[in-house]
């Protein structure tokens, strides 16, 4: 078998920032797997978290094979918040794929063809490596530049720092023994980007002479008082070994990496060719050569497939030709877990006439699913997630005014209130106050109407709005 290479790869993963659920840290359960009242930042929803932890564990055990997850309830009952506190419980070496029910609408590519992305964004690949490297602390670091080279550079007056440097002489330690390397100049580069000094811990691999800090020895942790600076250990063993090395990467990576392959089928190839991404169809023929060399690698045990998470919220927006692809795909032996999110009833299926279903989703594709109901929250449970939401927005709210708002999300809505905190915030601070009282509250629920408040405006003053 051919020595493998592994390269970094660009993730093509996209990073989103939701500040709504910025709170979550998990499904909050005992041991047992019984939902606590409140944990992991989640109030209430004892059943629907419940079910999602025996979800979690179906799928880390590999269970889900063929099968999805369905939430369904009225908006504002944490359907999105239990799906992200599924892959908080899942880890961040599992791909989480969020995705909107919309989003397949786009007129550049087909609608499977950003399913069939998300899907692939969602399936991981965790690759693993032996590599012979040369690791420890920079006890030495010194560029040695040519005679010639140097001679010619003060006759000129000038002064290239890479064109003269003939080898660079780089020591390193570990708690076993020392070792000076002689390496290329090219090193040089990489050691002044990566800003490498005497006291970093570094790695070099023996093959591709590719170098990479570590971070700083703790030996030197009480240098200064105030600082980022990531400390290791000293490494330990000698400074030459073999090192194993794991990348996670995702299928669409690989994809995206070898849009346009240059020659052969090696795993070399797949994540070494990196192109800047673009918004183009990836071609069938070339996802099934991934998949070829992706099953091999598999088989010789270099790699382990890890099924993410594919969530799909507002699913009732997909159409009946994306329904039926869903079908065809759940059943492909590369296939995430699935979640779809919908607070819709029985309403008509996108893309038929006058087939209705419910949730908007076939019944064929129902039979195929495992529904978790969420309920609407209570009194208590909003007036604790408002609690919980101040804590985060670091706003000071009094009791009666937290009681009042609570009150009012019970007759609203919980994101009514929820989006009130902060008017209510800046409305105290107007008056040179650092907590929210109830006349704060007050004023911001007469500045700002509610969607049912809105409703009844417009059905009183509906004629003078145009049509």
């Amino acid at each position: 078998m051919t020595s493998l290479k592994i390269e970094e790869v660009k993730s093509t993963e996209r990073l989103e920032r939701i500040a709504t659920h910025s709170h979550i840290r998990g499904l909050g359960l005992n041991d047992d797997g019984t939902a606590q009242d409140i944990g992991g930042g989640l109030v209430g929803q004892c059943n629907a978290r419940e079910a999602s932890g025996i979800i979690v564990d179906m799928i880390k055990s590999k269970k889900m094979a063929g099968k999805a997850v369905l939430f369904a309830g009225i908006p504002g009952t944490g359907k999105t918040a239990l799906a992200l506190a599924i892959s908080q419980e899942l880890g961040k070496n599992v791909p989480f794929c969020p995705m909107v029910g919309s989003e397949v609408y786009s007129t550049e590519i087909k609608k499977t063809e950003v399913l069939m992305e998300n899907f692939r964004r969602a399936i991981g690949l965790r690759i693993r490596e032996v590599k012979e490297v040369y690791e420890g602390e920079v006890f030495e670091l010194k560029p040695i530049e040519s005679a010639a080279t140097s001679m010619a550079s003060v006759a000129a007056g000038t002064a290239n720092a890479t064109s003269s440097i003939s080898q660079i002489i780089i020591g390193l330690k570990t708690n076993k023994n020392k070792k000076s390397l002689k390496v290329e100049p090219s090193t040089w580069e990489q050691i002044q980007k990566q800003k490498i000094k005497k006291g970093d811990v570094v790695y070099i691999e023996a093959n591709s002479g590719v170098l990479r800090r570590v971070g700083r020895c703790d030996a030197y942790s009480t240098e200064y008082d105030l600082e980022s600076e990531n400390y290791v250990p000293l490494p330990k063993g000698n400074v030459h070994k073999k090192k194993e090395v794991i990348q996670n990467v995702t299928l669409h990576d690989l994809d995206i990496a070898n849009a346009k392959p240059q020659g052969g089928n090696e795993l070399t190839n797949f994540l070494g060719n990196i192109l800047k991404s673009k918004k183009t169809e990836i071609t069938e023929k070339l996802r099934k050569e991934i998949n070829k060399v992706v099953n091999r690698y598999i088989d010789q045990g270099i790699a382990e497939l890890v099924p993410g998470v594919l969530f799909i919220d507002e699913v009732h927006m997909l159409d009946i030709e994306c329904f039926s692809f869903l079908n065809r795909a759940l059943e492909s032996s590369l296939a995430p877990n699935v979640i779809f999110a919908t607070n819709r009833g029985h309403c008509e299926i996108r893309g038929t006439h006058n087939i209705r279903s419910p949730h908007g989703v076939p019944r064929d594709l129902l039979d195929r699913l495992i529904i978790i109901r969420t309920i609407p929250y209570k009194i208590n449970e909003i007036k604790s997630i408002l609690e919980i939401r101040s804590k985060i927005e670091k706003i000071n709210i009094d009791a009666n005014a937290l009681d009042k708002l609570a009150k009012h999300g019970d007759h609203t809505s919980l994101r009514h209130s929820v989006n009130l905190l902060t008017p209510s915030s800046i409305l105290a601070k107007a008056d040179y106050r650092e907590e929210i009282n109830c006349e704060d509250v007050q004023e911001s629920i007469d500045l700002f109407l509610d969607a049912h408040e809105s409703a009844i405006k417009l059905r009183q003053k509906g004629a003078k709005f145009l049509k």
